[in-house]
C-alpha cells in the first residue's frame, strides 16, 4: 500500500533538509538579542545620517505648505512659537529618517530571525507579502505628497476667502504632525489588497462575494472620498476614488488567486 504526501506539505525528507527547528530556546534568544542589537545600531546610525540632512529633507516636505500659501497670496513661510521648536523639529525628523532608512536592513535582521523556522514555501510567501506592502504603502504615501496634500492644503488656507480678516499663522511643529497624519493615513489605505488577501485567506470573504458587492463598495468608496475631498469639485473627488477602486479590483485578483491556490491541491487529492 503506497503512502502519499500532503500536496502543500513538505514530505519527510524534505523537512529534514530544511534548518529550522534545530535551535534550542536559548539559541533563540541569544539569535534574537543579536539581531535587535544589529537593528537597533542600523537605526542609530540612520538617525545621525537623517539629522545631518533633515534640514534639507524639511525644506522638502514643507514645499506643499509653501505653494498653497503662495496660491493664497500669503508669505511663504512656517513659524516655530518656542526657542526649542525648530531643533525638536530637525531631531524629531532625523529620527524618523533614520527609521526609514534603516528599515531595509532591520527587514532583513527580522527576515534571518524567522526564516530558519519556515519551509522553503513559506519564506517565498512571507517575502512576497512584505515586500508587496512596502510597495504598496509607499505609493499611498507618494499619492498623498504629490496629490492629495497640495489640494488638501490649498482648501484649508484659502477657505477663509480672499477678504477674511483673519491671516494664518502656521507652525513648522503643527504641519508636520499634519503632514505625518495624512501620509500615514493613506498609506495604510492603500494596503487594502493586503487586507483583503487576509480576509480571503481565512475564507471570510471570496472572490465572488467582492465582485457581486462591488456596486456597493463604488458607494461606500464614494462617501469616503466625498469626506476625505477637501473640495467640493467632482474632479477632484474623482482623483481620490480611482486609487481606491483600482486597489478593490486589485483586491479582487488578489482574492481570486487564494481561492484558486487553496483549492488547486484539493482538486488534485480528490483525481488521485
Amino acid at each position: 500500500m503506497s503512502s502519499t504526501t500532503l500536496p502543500d506539505r513538505p514530505g519527510p525528507q524534505a523537512e529534514a533538509e530544511e534548518p529550522g527547528g534545530k535551535m534550542s530556546f536559548f539559541q533563540h534568544l541569544a539569535e534574537l538579542r543579536k539581531r535587535l542589537i544589529r537593528s537597533a545600531a542600523a537605526i542609530l546610525i540612520g538617525a545621525l545620517v537623517g539629522f545631518y540632512v533633515a534640514r534639507r529633507v524639511l525644506e522638502f516636505v514643507a514645499r506643499p505648505m509653501y505653494t498653497a500659501l503662495r496660491t493664497a497670496h500669503m508669505e511663504d513661510k512656517l513659524i516655530y512659537t518656542n526657542p526649542t521648536g525648530y531643533l525638536n523639529m530637525v531631531i524629531t525628523l532625523g529620527i524618523y529618517l533614520g527609521i526609514v532608512m534603516a528599515l531595509p536592513y532591520v527587514l532583513y535582521q527580522v527576515w534571518l530571525f524567522i526564516a530558519p523556522g519556515l519551509y522553503r514555501h513559506e519564506r517565498k510567501a512571507v517575502f512576497g507579502f512584505v515586500t508587496c506592502s512596502f510597495v504598496l504603502f509607499l505609493c499611498g504615501v507618494a499619492f498623498a505628497y504629490y496629490l492629495m496634500l497640495p489640494r488638501l492644503l490649498t482648501f484649508l488656507v484659502t477657505f477663509q476667502g480672499p477678504h477674511s480678516t483673519f491671516s494664518p499663522l502656521i507652525s513648522v511643529n503643527e504641519y508636520f504632525d499634519l503632514l505625518l497624519m495624512v501620509l500615514l493615513g493613506v498609506g495604510v489605505i492603500f494596503e487594502m489588497p493586503i487586507l483583503i488577501f487576509f480576509l480571503a485567506f481565512f475564507g471570510i470573504v471570496t472572490p465572488g462575494f467582492l465582485w457581486r458587492n462591488f456596486r456597493y463598495a463604488i458607494l461606500i468608496i464614494t462617501i469616503v472620498a466625498a469626506i476625505i475631498t477637501p473640495t467640493p469639485d467632482a474632479t477632484t473627488m474623482l482623483v481620490f476614488m480611482a486609487p481606491m477602486i483600482l486597489l478593490y479590483a486589485v483586491g479582487i485578483g488578489v482574492a481570486w488567486l487564494v481561492v484558486r491556490r487553496r483549492e488547486k491541491p484539493a482538486h488534485e487529492g480528490g483525481v488521485r
